[in-house]
């Protein structure tokens, strides 16, 4: 496909955000009694609210007609097929082909995937469950009561985000810990309470070479072992890996160790063994209503016109935000204390996957692509940095997540929940005039000198877009649909935007430069030390001494 048809369909696109500019959501809203229906879709147990975004029914139209211009019907299909869309690394994505259901097959990748996955899956599980229920013990025969979970990236995020949005469903099962850091203040605050012969440590590192997660599972085993002996620590280490020689080295029971694929990436990892804390801390019914929840995403995005279609709409109004409204960040909100980690998690998703600045031909890209990825859950967000979303100069696109039901079964304070969800949204698209700020500051008699000057401060310029995501409660298979939802909407971004969402070439530099940097730190006097770096390391080994 030549890039002529995409690069009109940008044109036209940037055509008519230089019309709607000159339109406000107020405008919008009140020329279309219709639009909150005309401007939402439901499908997966989640209903998308995108009336409060800035477009009309032409650029939703344009929008549609960029995604097919892009080939993203394509683009889908050859991910399911198995083809290496993966281009920089040769390698298939199929994170999709981890949640089918077992009466599914083949899925995407073909049989033998399919297959794998269920196998694996199936010793997972069993896995999951002896440890919650007691089954599988500690060395010196008792029941595992702390569950360490050491990892990072995506061997972190996704479990820990999980862990917590499925609290409730935590009760009676070992405390799972999610650590990650390197400077060990993680692995120290989770071992503060913990008694060596009731704690699993589970090692979740692909190649079992990730530097901060090998410092952390050394010092866990060196903790282990000074406390129970040499002879304990292979009933008491797990691991995700493929590295078996490391992990014979490391000494991970032979029983415990579950497999990774090169075609599943990290920050799609979650519904792989890397969930396995996951399926211990809620259960492994809870893990298969996980991937159940995603799997009706994928069927749906796969399946669904552009215009009903929740992740590709989401991926569309993200682009159009960004490329055409020049609004480069994204602050994700959600309503329910549960989520908390959820921006967290999205920060990987999105800004690893579409931080780039190449074309999947070698070419400068053509737009701009990631969004700044940010937010808190959304009450407490109103108290701290919603005044400058608000009234400030940088400005944002919002996402809101909100829930009908409680997720600690307090009807009363979801309703509270609820209500300042809907009245923020209400506030950051429609704003507060200054006509209106006048009238309400004269109904209080204050003084008409006092009263502009007051009004000026009180003006809400309004025009912020918002998408608001709404669910019956936050329950497994809902958390699955939802996190598939972005999963999604970044990969159609990817297509829109020419880039490859499935490579982190930024990440392995990082990666690649400590190791050069880690000998001068050790010793800063060493010969070879950069010029830049011999003060700062000067001074930072005399305090260290």
């Amino acid at each position: 496909m030549t890039r002529d048809p995409l690069s009109a369909a940008w044109r036209a696109l940037q055509s008519r955000a230089s019309e709607i500019h000159a339109v406000s959501l107020r405008a919008l809203r009140d020329g279309d009694p219709a639009r909150a229906e005309r401007f939402s879709r439901e499908a997966c147990g989640l209903f998308l609210d995108f009336s409060r975004q800035r477009i009309d029914a032409d650029g939703l139209r344009l929008l549609t007609g960029l995604a097919d211009a892009a080939g993203l019907r394509a683009r889908i299909d050859a991910m399911w097929r198995g083809d290496a869309i993966n281009t920089t690394e040769n390698r298939a994505v199929l994170h999709t082909a981890l949640r089918i259901p077992s009466a599914v097959e083949p899925g995407p990748g073909g049989a033998e995937i399919g297959r794998q996955v269920l196998a694996e899956r199936e010793r997972m599980l069993a896995f999951a469950r002896a440890v919650r229920t007691g089954t599988i013990r500690g060395s010196a025969g008792a029941a595992f009561t702390t569950v360490v979970n050491i990892g990072i990236g995506g061997s972190d995020l996704g479990p820990a985000m999980a862990i917590e949005a499925l609290r409730p469903l935590t009760a009676g099962a070992p405390r799972v810990v999610c650590v990650s850091n390197v400077d060990g203040t993680d692995l120290a605050n989770a071992l503060e309470q913990a008694d060596p012969a009731r704690t699993l440590f589970i090692v979740a590192s692909k190649t079992f070479t990730t530097q901060e997660t090998l410092a952390n599972a050394r010092t866990a085993r060196a903790w282990l072992a000074g406390a129970l002996g040499e002879a304990a620590v292979p009933a008491h280490f797990a691991a995700v890996s493929t590295n078996a020689a490391a992990m014979d080295a490391f000494g991970v029971n032979p029983n415990y160790r579950f497999v990774m694929w090169d075609w599943v990436g990290g920050r799609y990892s979650l519904w792989s063994s890397i969930g396995v804390g996951v399926a211990i801390a809620a259960g492994p019914e809870a893990f298969l209503d996980l991937l159940s929840g995603a799997h009706a995403m994928d069927e749906h995005f796969r399946a669904t016109p552009w215009e009903q279609n929740l992740p590709a709409l989401m991926g569309l109004l993200g682009a159009w935000n960004i490329d055409c409204l020049g609004l480069p960040t994204l602050a994700v909100l959600p309503y329910d204390g549960r989520l908390r980690r959820f921006p967290a998690y999205l920060q990987q998703l999105d800004m690893e996957s579409n931080g780039k600045s190449v074309a999947l031909d070698g070419t400068p890209a053509a737009h701009a692509t990631a969004p700044v990825v940010w937010g808190e859950p959304g009450n407490n967000a109103q108290h701290s940095f919603f005044q400058m979303l608000h009234q400030g100069t940088p400005r944002a696109a919002l996402d809101f997540l909100v829930p009908a039901r409680s997720s600690a079964g307090n009807p009363a304070q979801a309703e509270l929940a609820i209500g300042n969800c809907l009245a923020q949204a209400e506030a950051f698209a429609y704003g507060w005039s200054f006509e209106q700020a006048s009238a309400e500051l004269a109904s209080r008699k204050i003084p008409p000198e006092r009263a502009e000057l007051l009004a000026r401060h009180k003006v809400h310029a309004g025009n912020r877009p918002v998408s608001i995501v709404a669910f019956e409660r936050l329950d497994a298979r809902t958390l699955g649909s939802l996190v598939a939802l972005y999963e999604h909407k970044v990969f159609t971004q990817s297509v829109v935007w020419g880039i490859n969402a499935f490579d982190q070439w930024g990440v392995e530099l990082g990666k690649k430069m400590c190791e050069e940097v880690l000998p001068f730190v050790k010793d800063s006097a060493a010969v070879g030390v950069p010029p830049m770096l011999k003060p700062l390391l000067a001074r930072l080994e005399a305090w260290r001494r």
